[in-house]
């Protein structure tokens, strides 16, 4: 491509002044051996904004969520005020139908790791730790999010396993850097959950997001610094960690084929944002 060319990525802007540059990084970075993203999963100026808006949609779905939740409330009635309030925006809740899940959130509660099903006769009770899983279709652009929530007064060691998640998914982002690798993340996060105690989920983890709802590459939330894909300005993608009072096997429900339960019972959390790679670190979009 000729430097005085408009850049491939839809900005209006020559080539050499745009993309040229992280172009010749990733090549750079090939020749190595590396493993790089495909321009697909790298997002244009134009895509970013878009996703952005779904995203802002997102975060308020979960905010409502966040305004309502209570004990005593069932979770079919969390499916409710979610579809009715992302409709009212405009927008289309991902989960709902997506190879057949049947209901428009996920609400995993207690030892249920995620892909919780909406239930009217499943109810809040004091005690619970439950996560709201929330992802929104906005023109045709897709966002993602889930936040823990403590129903009434919990226990102490459950207080404790959200709040190290928490911490889990901050640091995760922390080490997501530009020319970094996915490996970067889940060396973080596991390294901290196991001085905390806790074990890490290994056959869930986060994905690529933006103009499908899963996308590459899948962020695994353990893993070895230096490894896997490489970190480029543009790419959009969740960190979830799943992190587990007990170990981490887990199974999956054989009646409903959805729900993902810890194998030993023992209680489980998980937060989630959706990050966007930055030139010079990186942009949380939804919370």
């Amino acid at each position: 491509m000729e430097d005085l060319e408009k850049c491939w990525c839809g900005s209006g802007k020559d080539y050499a002044s745009c993309h040229k540059e992280i172009d010749m990084k990733i090549k750079e970075y090939e020749r190595k051996g590396c493993i790089v993203p495909p321009r697909s999963l790298i997002k244009t100026p134009a895509q970013i904004e878009k996703i952005k808006e779904s995203a802002r949609i997102n975060t308020a779905v979960l905010d409502h969520v966040a305004e309502h939740i209570c004990e005593g409330m069932s979770t079919e009635e969390i499916d409710i005020l979610v579809s009715e309030f992302t409709k009212s925006k405009g927008a289309i809740c991902a989960p709902y139908q997506y190879q057949g899940f049947p209901k428009s959130v996920c609400t995993s509660i207690n030892e249920e790791v995620c892909h919780g099903i909406p239930n009217k006769r499943k109810k809040l009770q004091q005690g619970d730790i439950v996560n709201v899983d929330v992802s929104t279709i906005l023109d045709g652009y897709y966002s993602d999010a889930s936040r823990m929530f403590c129903i009434g007064k919990v226990s102490p060691e459950k207080q404790r396993l959200v709040d190290a998640t928490k911490e889990c998914l901050r640091i995760g982002i922390e080490a997501a850097k530009p020319w970094g690798f996915v490996g970067d993340i889940g060396e973080a996060i596991s390294k901290y959950a196991h001085q905390q105690g806790y074990s890490v989920v290994r056959e869930l983890g986060g994905h690529g997001v933006g103009l499908e709802f899963h996308e590459d590459p899948f962020i695994a939330h353990v893993g070895k610094k230096g490894t896997g894909m490489l970190l480029v300005p543009g790419m959009i993608f969740t960190i979830e960690p799943m992190i587990n009072e007990g170990g981490a096997n887990v199974v999956i429900d054989r009646y409903n084929g959805w729900t993902i339960y810890t194998a030993d019972g023992k209680p489980s959390a998980q937060v989630e944002h959706m990050i966007l790679i930055t030139e010079d670190g990186n942009e949380i979009l939804t919370y």
